[in-house]
């Protein structure tokens, strides 16, 4: 029997895992300065905080009805421009169609550079140039559809069969006719699975634009938490989470059935 697989060694070799573990964990805390100890010192606040937010206010669950209305409108408006937008610049971005790697180059780099900027920095700079609404949250919400499905949707364009592309160039197809005709039948399906899966991921990232000012039910929650009404703030985190599930449970349906 070899060294290593004795229990002798895996029980050093967890050990000293674990005094790596705590190693890090200790230089990180002395590094950035962070002080536990005060944090076990409030815990007078902490148990505060859970007496109240365990009793949540079910009384103000009617007023929240609006604003979580208004949060699926501005994800699914965003979603919709984000992926009109899309669907042209990823055929763009990818030399199957254009043949030409500067043009698809140049794509590329833009959509990189958009998918770097986060939600909460891109709807502060969107309050900050057209002011706080639901119009600046669906704004917030398309550019960052589009930048996450341009990138999905050339990837994908890019793994199909280069058959039919290669039949209809033979026969003097147009690149606009090649697109239509031989590329999008072939990835169809994928640019719909990547359209529901981006308002999945808008509905929830849509609950926390509203604490920048771009609208929603995220404004309310935001109110809340600065006026210390924790039982609001607990049904409005359970009208989120109730929500989101039942998004992505239709979600997840839909695609099933029909893709």
């Amino acid at each position: 029997m070899k060294l290593k697989e004795t229990v002798h060694f895996k029980w050093y070799k967890n050990l000293l895992i674990l005094l790596l573990l705590i190693l890090c964990f200790q230089s990180s805390a002395w590094i950035t300065g962070a002080d536990f100890a005060q944090v076990w010192s409030n815990s007078n606040q902490v148990t505060a905080f859970f007496a109240r937010f365990l009793h949540p206010d079910f009384s103000y669950l009617p007023k929240l009805v609006s604003p979580m209305l208004k949060t699926l409108e501005m994800s699914l408006v965003g979603t919709v421009i984000g992926v009109c937008l899309a669907i042209p610049v990823s055929f763009l971005a990818t030399t199957v169609i254009t043949e030409n790697r500067w043009l698809s180059t140049i794509f590329r780099f833009l959509l990189g550079l958009i998918r770097t900027i986060p939600n909460l920095l891109l709807a502060a700079l969107f309050v900050a140039i057209f002011g706080i609404g639901e119009a600046t949250g669906v704004l917030t919400i398309a550019v960052f559809t589009f930048g996450m499905v341009s990138q999905l949707m050339f990837q994908a364009i890019e793994t199909i069969d280069f058959g039919p592309i290669e039949a209809a160039a033979a026969v003097g197809a147009s690149k606009l006719q090649i697109a239509v005709w031989s590329v999008a039948p072939q990835v169809i399906s994928q640019f719909a699975s990547y359209t529901f899966y981006a308002f999945e991921v808008n509905v929830r990232a849509s609950t926390v634009l509203g604490y920048v000012g771009a609208g929603g039910i995220g404004v309310i929650l935001n109110s809340s938490l600065a006026l210390l009404k924790y039982e609001r703030v607990s049904i409005i985190i359970l009208t989120i989470l109730v929500t989101v599930a039942i998004v992505d449970q239709l979600s997840e349906r839909v695609r099933r059935s029909f893709l």
